[in-house]
């Protein structure tokens, strides 16, 4: 069964073996099989992962005027890295996924976090040219475009990001209120064309700031975006975390209204913790075979990706 996966941190692992080798001289990871990366090569072939969405990620407590270098070696590694390899194929359109033959593996360009651009429109151009399908604004702490869930502050959008807003909406850009605080979600769903959340589980089951509530799943609804369910483990339960946990977070969305908007956003190469039998992209079968024998063969395939071709593609 086909997987759509909306969220991973491959890149920034790369970019890390990537400077380290200025050091040591030689490269420790190589995409196609390292262990380190859950979402490798040849265990996104296991995992019958059909599109992967790759992230650039910023980590908040660099200098600014190391940032946007940061981002381009990032997507230097997805040019370099990950599209290398056999059968990858850019996705510049998400309509492309319809093209993508039988042994191919469709691979999309993300932004976590604002910071890589700072107040720099140009630069933001720059990235979705290079190939940025989906943009999250903030990660968990604030930046110039909107506040993360991290910050205490509870404002919107400042009016540069209102700026980038309607940038994405003019180049088809998603917009991923993923890490938004609930005012910068409001800004976001009255602003946006396209929206979705690329790796998060409902609140009212487990209270974790990282995961929406009720009224912000039924506006993605309303919205005709998506809920992408996180496989990490802090956002799914208390303690050790099995395939079936991730039920309650999907009867919820459903019984919001949702069953034609839940995806998946693994969130594989940026958590430390797995659950049990989903702890790389290459176990993938084993939540598609839970989720056919829970709700049947028709849903599993709509969770895994026939929700995101539907409305996206």
């Amino acid at each position: 069964m086909h997987i759509i996966d909306t969220h991973c941190d491959a890149l920034l692992k790369l970019q890390g073996d990537y400077r380290n080798a200025y050091r040591f001289q030689n490269r420790i990871l190589d995409y196609k099989n390292s262990s380190e990366l859950n979402t490798n090569a040849e265990r996104l072939r296991e995992g019958d992962v059909k599109v992967q969405f790759f992230a650039i990620f910023i980590p908040p407590n660099l200098p600014d005027n190391e940032k946007w270098q940061h981002a381009l070696e990032q997507v230097d590694c997805f040019y370099n890295e990950v599209l290398a390899q056999n059968n990858f194929i850019h996705i510049k359109n998400f309509k492309e996924i319809h093209d993508l033959k039988t042994d191919e593996i469709g691979a999309v360009l993300t932004l976590e976090g604002s910071d890589a651009f700072g107040n720099d429109l140009m630069k933001l151009r720059t990235l979705i040219r290079l190939g940025v399908l989906s943009l999250g604004l903030v990660w968990n702490n604030a930046n110039l475009v909107a506040d993360g869930v991290g910050e205490n502050r509870m404002t919107g959008l400042s009016n540069f990001g209102f700026e980038v807003i309607e940038c994405c909406n003019d180049h088809d850009v998603l917009v991923d209120v993923s890490h938004l605080n609930t005012q910068g979600f409001k800004d976001i769903v009255s602003k946006a064309d396209r929206v979705l959340a690329s790796h998060s589980n409902a609140r009212e089951i487990f209270d974790h700031p990282r995961n929406l509530y009720d009224w912000q799943i039924k506006q993605i609804i309303e919205k005709g975006g998506m809920i992408n369910i996180v496989f990490n483990p802090p956002f799914v339960k208390e303690g050790d975390t099995s395939l079936e946990d991730l039920y309650p977070h999907i009867d919820r969305i459903i019984d919001l209204g949702g069953s034609g908007n839940i995806g998946l956003g693994s969130d594989f190469d940026g958590i430390a913790s797995y659950i049990e039998g989903l702890e790389d992209a290459s176990r993938f079968g084993n939540l598609t075979n839970a989720l056919t024998e829970k709700y049947g063969c028709d849903f599993a395939e709509k969770i895994t990706h026939k929700n995101f071709i539907d409305i996206y593609c």
